[in-house]
């Protein structure tokens, strides 16, 4: 028996509690919007029920609500509460698996005999989560993790209790009779093409032959297929975060970036965090992989591209001069908006295969000095001079946890 537990209108709903001023109030969490990151993050069941949807931009929603109360992310808040639930789960089962920073699965097969049937189970956690937490949880249920998700999403989030089981038993007259969209790992895109085909409900993508679908999609048109009929084999694991296949990092600037030397500032910056956190795990990578937006949104513009190194690593210099050279290659000229770099093909970083014309011993020595340094005085301690330009965002991007401030 499998539970989904999803917080309502998380960073809304922090905030609220946090601030008893603004419980009757439409509250949105959102960006700044001098710094293009003007988005709506969370937006509380008041302001929802003015129109206003996660995702838009802010001056949508205040032209929908021009009373809107508008709150500045805090995320370092927002993980303390977050794991303050798990821990609350935790006490029902040893069987949680975070999903997002809001939504966490739990397997309670062992625990009905302690704690009573999935539906007071649920009861129980939405009491303790709100009793400890001030925030109030919607529960789906369901034999595997495909049908918990989707019963809390489009069944649990609409009823007053906040609980929905969707089993075998009731599948075929609740589920099936949604739009195709709602169906989990169906999208915009996977929308538009289902219904090209005539598959516009999730009872008609259950019922259409899987052999077409597989024509189709392939691997992913028979897992849209098992998903529409209930079906799912993966298990709550402890694990799930455990075995990366790739690091990166990805910044969106808070200008446009038009000139060689300034994209090489963050690329740098970039490289640097990724191979830090590479390091930390005492790994190295073998791909480089670079991708990058252009600044209108109208023509969309930008690449994503990677390739193979010589030789594994995680030292930050030879990861920039791949990725530099990768960038130019590949980089049309034209403003960007936002870049990201990423090691792929990750394997322990011992042993480690010399090189006949550098010392990388030095290479790593240095890379671990530097990181001692970051970690215990801060990771503004030491820099690369051009993060003090105009272009280095390293400084800005130390306020911050998850792209918002803390």
């Amino acid at each position: 028996m499998i539970l989904l537990v999803d917080i309502q209108s998380f960073y809304a709903s922090v905030e609220k509690a946090h601030n008893p001023d603004l419980k009757n109030r439409p509250v949105v969490v959102s960006g700044d919007p001098n710094r293009r990151s003007g988005v709506i993050l969370a937006a509380c069941p008041i302001a929802k029920s003015y129109g206003i949807k996660n995702a838009e931009t802010l001056w949508e929603a205040m032209k929908a609500c021009p009373e809107v109360v508008v709150v500045k992310p805090r995320m370092e808040l927002y993980l303390q509460i977050s794991l303050q639930i798990t821990a609350v789960l935790e006490r029902f089962t040893d069987l949680v698996e975070p999903y997002s920073i809001d939504e966490q699965f739990l397997d309670v097969t062992g625990s009905e005999r302690l704690f009573g049937s999935a539906e007071e189970i649920s009861k129980k956690i939405q009491q303790a989560i709100y009793e400890e937490a001030h925030v109030y949880a919607r529960v789906g249920i369901g034999p595997n993790k495909v049908l918990s998700k989707m019963a809390c999403d489009n069944f649990a989030k609409k009823n007053k209790q906040g609980i929905f089981r969707l089993d075998q038993t009731n599948i075929k007259e609740t589920l099936w009779t949604l739009p195709v969209s709602s169906c989990f790992g169906v999208g915009r895109r996977m929308t538009r093409n289902l219904q090209r085909i005539g598959i516009t409900t999730i009872g008609e993508l259950a019922q259409y032959p899987l052999e077409k679908l597989q024509k189709h999609w392939g691997i992913n048109g028979h897992v849209l297929w098992m998903t529409a009929n209930g079906m799912d084999l993966s298990p709550v694991t402890l694990s799930s975060f455990s075995k990366q296949k790739a690091i990166g990092h990805h910044m969106t600037l808070p200008r446009d970036y038009r000139t060689a030397e300034e994209i090489e500032v963050i690329l740098l910056e970039l490289c640097e965090e990724v191979c830090r956190r590479v390091r930390r795990q005492h790994l190295a990578g073998i791909t480089i992989h670079v991708g990058c937006r252009g600044a209108d949104f109208d023509i969309p513009t930008g690449f994503s591209r990677q390739q193979k190194l010589p030789q594994s690593q995680n030292e930050t210099m030879p990861v920039y001069h791949a990725a530099k050279q990768l960038f130019h290659q590949y980089w049309d000229g034209a403003p960007i908006r936002s870049v990201g770099v990423s090691l792929g093909g990750l394997s322990p970083e011992s042993p480690m295969q010399l090189d006949l014309f550098a010392d990388r011993s030095k290479q790593r020595a240095l890379g671990a000095v530097v990181d001692e340094l970051k970690d215990r005085y801060g990771s503004t301690a030491i820099l690369h001079a051009a993060s003090l330009t105009s272009a280095g965002q390293a400084l800005e991007r130390a306020k911050k946890i998850g792209g918002h401030y803390r």
